[in-house]
């Protein structure tokens, strides 16, 4: 079965270079319409230039696709989904990944580097996400993909702001796909490690050049398909490896009323003890061995449709 995005209209954020132009470049040629943007900047964040998206744009163009250039910041992202209404009257599919970097040790970061990192990254994805969101719910249709880092799952020195926005990144995208379901709008995450401008401060070029950017579209394509029915799920990719990911829960210890820190002290190797561990991803599924100790139900917080 080949993948076709014919009469979609995508939006790559970040689509100038990198994982953003292999996004896109793909895409299109599965017959996809490409709202490709790209603010021009540099890495850190500073500077802007038209040439990086429009480059990205006549090669589609000269392979018979259709695409657009954007080169509005993602902080304005109702700019960047208007470009797609004016253009093709709809929005299909929103993948989020334009990123920058900052990198400082915590002791040395300045507000500047923590403020820009978060505009970009999680503010950036919220606002373009935020704006594709009434059309998508109008049309009962949407997918909508979050580039998170593996220094968001697990951390990394030097990253404290990058992994902070990029976890994030995660928690808006399991709330999307709860509220989104209903409108049959569906949200996942994709952690990439991949060769690019941003890794190239971290990287040597000998792992940048195995770990190509075309090795990350194949995930980002399917989970962007209409066929697809994955809804609220984390994955990682990497070189050519793809796998998913979710959080451990151990079973855990249930405690008295009026119990102290000794208390807790004393059941450590119980608490910690993984050996019947559970995988919640929903937080009904995280609750569930707190409402069967407590033998009943933990009331939700009222939903809005």
């Amino acid at each position: 079965m080949s993948l076709r995005f014919d009469d979609r209209v995508v939006i790559v954020t970040g689509a100038g270079n990198g994982l953003g132009r292999s996004h896109a470049l793909d895409f299109a040629q599965r017959g996809a319409r490409v709202v490709v943007n790209d603010l021009g900047g540099g890495i850190g964040g500073t500077g802007a230039s038209a040439s990086a998206a429009q480059a990205v744009v006549e090669e589609i163009r000269t392979a018979g696709g259709e695409a657009v250039a954007n080169t509005d910041s993602v902080e304005d992202g109702d700019k960047v989904v208007q470009t797609a209404m004016d253009t093709f009257g709809r929005v299909d599919v929103v993948v989020n990944n334009a990123g920058i970097l900052r990198d400082a040790s915590f002791a040395k970061m300045a507000d500047a580097d923590w403020d820009i990192i978060y505009r970009v990254h999680l503010y950036g994805s919220y606002k373009v996400t935020r704006a594709a969101w009434p059309h998508m719910r109008a049309a009962g249709y949407g997918r909508v993909l979050m580039t998170t880092s593996v220094a968001g799952l697990y951390g990394n020195f030097g990253q404290a702001n990058y992994a902070a926005a990029k976890l994030g990144l995660l928690g808006l995208a399991q709330t999307l796909a709860v509220e989104g379901a209903s409108k049959n709008i569906l949200c996942n995450t994709v952690a990439p490690t991949a060769g690019s401008r941003l890794t190239a401060t971290v990287l040597p070029e000998e792992v940048r050049a195995a770990l190509r950017p075309e090795y990350i579209t194949p995930l980002v394509v399917l989970l962007s398909h209409e066929s697809c029915p994955v809804n609220g799920k984390l994955f990682e990719a990497s070189g050519g490896w793809v796998s998913q990911t979710r959080w451990e829960q151990s079973e855990g210890v249930f405690f008295r009323e009026d119990f102290s820190a000794e208390d807790v002290m004393s059941r450590w190797e119980d608490i910690t003890d993984f050996a019947r561990s559970r995988h919640a991803d929903r937080i009904t599924q995280a609750r569930t061995g707190l409402e069967e100790r407590l033998g009943r139900s933990l009331e939700m917080a009222p939903q809005s449709r």
